[in-house]
């Protein structure tokens, strides 16, 4: 068990964030997480967060997953004075980290996102894993599915996954994986590229546009640069910055940015239920 006194990490706000779709909240400041074949359990209380793993398993890999070394209120610093929407949108997702997360889950998750809310993409990646992910038990004896592997998706039928709930996305994440268990998508490379290289590899991968592409980048390869653009932001933008984003300003952390945008225009319209 590690308890630590942290800033700046709320795991209610990043379970909200839409960016990972397999942390849950078990009961009030109890949070559960399944990152690849690891589960985790924390807790916030008060100004402490208690991550229920062994001292090894949180510095080699959980403390990273969290972003917890990153010192965000140095971002949230960088904030211009005269941007009072910036600012009080910073102020209201204060929490927020950018997670280190696995690329293959967020190009499936991604895919699966479009034209979808936050409670269904959930239920959409929980069957998948179900049905198709390797079945594990945690520390605490329940059993739990890890996110499956390309190969485990490559030969189904297009189709197959509609039974998952996934729709028309169905197609994209099969012949995605296909792509990547044929070794026509390299991850490897994808994953050591500079933004632009991987944004482009990932715009070839069949159903992924640039908003897709650009979520990946930022939470499947933490490229803070990237600024992906969806309904909401696109709002924000029209209504708070007529002549764009001030993105040279915020060179390196914009996606840190569009995060604190992307969660105040959320959290102004009724949350729905993530549990």
């Amino acid at each position: 068990m590690i308890r630590l006194k942290t800033e700046n990490f709320d795991p209610a706000q990043i379970l909200r964030s839409g960016q990972c779709f397999r942390m849950k909240e078990e009961s009030e400041g109890l949070y559960s997480v399944i990152a690849g074949q690891r589960y985790l359990t924390l807790e916030r209380q008060g100004a402490e967060c208690v991550f229920h793993c062994d001292e090894t398993e949180f510095y080699d890999f959980w403390e990273q997953y969290f972003d917890l070394k990153e010192n965000y209120a140095s971002y949230i610093e960088r904030i211009a004075p005269e941007d009072v929407y910036l600012k009080n949108a910073a102020d209201f997702g204060k929490g927020i980290r950018i997670l280190h997360q696995d690329l293959w889950e967020m190009i499936v998750s991604f895919l699966i996102s479009q034209q979808n809310n936050i409670v269904r993409i959930r239920r959409c990646i929980e069957n998948i894993c179900v049905h198709y992910g390797e079945k594990l038990t945690n520390i605490h004896g329940s059993t739990f599915h890890a996110f499956p592997i390309p190969e485990a998706l490559a030969g189904l039928e297009e189709n197959a996954l509609m039974a998952c709930n996934l729709g028309y996305r169905s197609k994209y994440v099969v012949r995605t994986a296909r792509s990547v268990a044929e070794g026509k998508c390299d991850l490897d490379y994808i994953g050591k590229a500079s933004y632009k290289e991987a944004r482009e590899g990932l715009l070839q991968l069949f159903g992924v546009g640039e908003k897709v592409a650009d979520c990946i980048c930022l939470f499947g390869l933490h490229k803070l640069e990237a600024f992906p653009v969806d309904t909401h932001i696109r709002q924000a933008l029209q209504k708070h910055y007529e002549k764009g984003f001030p993105m040279d300003y915020y060179k390196g952390v914009q996606g840190v940015m569009q995060q604190y945008i992307f969660y105040y225009e959320l959290a102004g319209r009724n949350f729905e239920d993530p549990k």
